[in-house]
Parts: C-alpha cells; sequence; structure tokens
C-alpha cells in the first residue's frame, strides 16, 4: 500500500490517537484520546480543561500525535504520526466545527452539545490542525524499505 493510502486509511479506520505534550517541566506527557478527524488535515477530540494534557497545551500548544493499530501483529505495525498546533475551539466556532465533525463515524461516541462545551462546563472542544503527516515504514518494507525502521513524511492534502 502506498504510504499516503496508508496514513488515510489509519485515520480513518482508528477510534483512538495518543496525544503528546510537553509539561512545564519539559518532560513529555502522552494521552490517549478519542479522536475525530475532518479531513486529513485537522483532528477534534472533547477533554476537561483540568486534565493534564489540556493543561499542557494551554501552555505550550505545539503537540505530536500518532495513530495507530494496537492490536497488530508484533512486527507488522502500522503508524500515522501528526506534527500540530492544538488548541481549544472557541465559542463562536463551535457549531460550525461541531457541524464538520462527524461523530456518528463510530457507534457510542458520546455526542456533545454546544452548550456543554462552554463555561461553566469543564468540557472543551479541541483541535489539532496538522501541519505534518509522516508514516512508519519498516525497514523490511520491499518497496520502501532501507533496512531501519524509519518515518516518511506524506502529503495528504
Amino acid at each position: 500500500m502506498k504510504p499516503d493510502a496508508l496514513a488515510k486509511e489509519l485515520i480513518d479506520s482508528n477510534r483512538y490517537m495518543v496525544l503528546g505534550t510537553v509539561d512545564p517541566d519539559g518532560r513529555p506527557r502522552v494521552s490517549p484520546v478519542y479522536f475525530a478527524p475532518d479531513g486529513y488535515s485537522t483532528v477534534y477530540w472533547v477533554s476537561s480543561i483540568e486534565s493534564h494534557h489540556s493543561q499542557n497545551i494551554a501552555e505550550r500548544p505545539e503537540v505530536s500525535m500518532v495513530v495507530f493499530d494496537s492490536a497488530a501483529e508484533i512486527g507488522s505495525g502500522q503508524a500515522v504520526y501528526f506534527i500540530a498546533q492544538a488548541e481549544v475551539v472557541p465559542d463562536d466556532e463551535l457549531e460550525s466545527c461541531l457541524d464538520a465533525v462527524v461523530w456518528t463515524r463510530f457507534p457510542g461516541l458520546r455526542q456533545f452539545a454546544p452548550d456543554e462545551l462552554r463555561a461553566p462546563e469543564v468540557w472543551r472542544l479541541y483541535r489539532a490542525r496538522i501541519t505534518e503527516h509522516s508514516v512508519h515504514i519498516p525497514g523490511r518494507d520491499p518497496e520502501y524499505g532501507t533496512g531501519t525502521d524509519r518515518r516518511m513524511t506524506v502529503n495528504l492534502g
């Protein structure tokens, strides 16, 4: 499978991503979050403003993320990585963003009303605007392998 097609398939077929943020003391922090993509340039998730990763985003909006199938057999794992800028969706954009997010692509995902995502509530809609996508390329890949596992940047434009 071509690397860009692999990236799209992983984004389209997975429910969770691992969100990487940075603590105030510089330590990395990772958190699994249920996400909804809006195409391939933006992802959304709902989190409490009190959560550790949300507080980190408020201080440092630069994030990294990975989407992968955690049930894959050892040696057959595939992953798509993102570099992005994350933020709370401003109140005046909530309705349009919620309309763009296809939360229903996965049964059982809670549907939030805009008023549940504004003060005084603690939940917020977050978005990450992706600036770079890359995929995991195993060193043994017959077409793209180099002998060493690596990441390959892909364009999902």
